[in-house]
């Protein structure tokens, strides 16, 4: 077996000391871009035991007045994404058309949609655990004109 080289030990003990001081400084001041050197924020933190739980969905409305589930598979936009906008959503519901076209680009064949919404399900917790209750609350809504 061969050993280091004097060069060699130091490269690997100031990569290692690299990644600490990159992990350090991400815990301290980092956000969830910084993943992975800074906290992944979604994991580390929690609700208190008697605090409704959202459920968060996309949906639309075609011409024909069905209800059109507009998950990711629908229009290739992740859940999460939708999540972390909200806020833009809510203060622009005219954003929401990029998700109407996303379907359009995914299902050409399909109806236009003329109406999407961002619906959060809020589930009803006691005790920490799942009343079988829950409200809907459309947070965003966007129609076609």
């Amino acid at each position: 077996m061969e050993t280091l080289t004097p060069r060699g030990r130091a490269a690997r003990l100031g990569a290692t000391a690299l990644g600490l001081a990159l992990l350090l400084t991400g815990t301290l001041v980092g956000s969830d871009d910084h993943f992975p050197f800074g906290p992944f924020r979604m994991y580390a933190t929690n609700n208190p035991p008697d605090t409704p739980a959202p459920d968060t969905r996309v949906e639309g409305v075609d011409t024909s007045g069905a209800l059109i589930d507009l998950g990711q598979d629908a229009t290739g936009i992740r859940r999460a994404e939708i999540e972390g906008q909200q806020g833009r959503y809510r203060a622009d519901p005219e954003l929401l058309r990029e998700v109407a076209d996303a379907y359009a680009d995914r299902h050409p064949g399909a109806s236009e949609l003329v109406e999407v919404r961002i619906v959060v399900r809020w589930h009803g917790i006691t005790g920490g655990r799942p009343t079988g209750r829950h409200t809907d609350e459309t947070v965003a809504r966007w129609t076609a004109r």
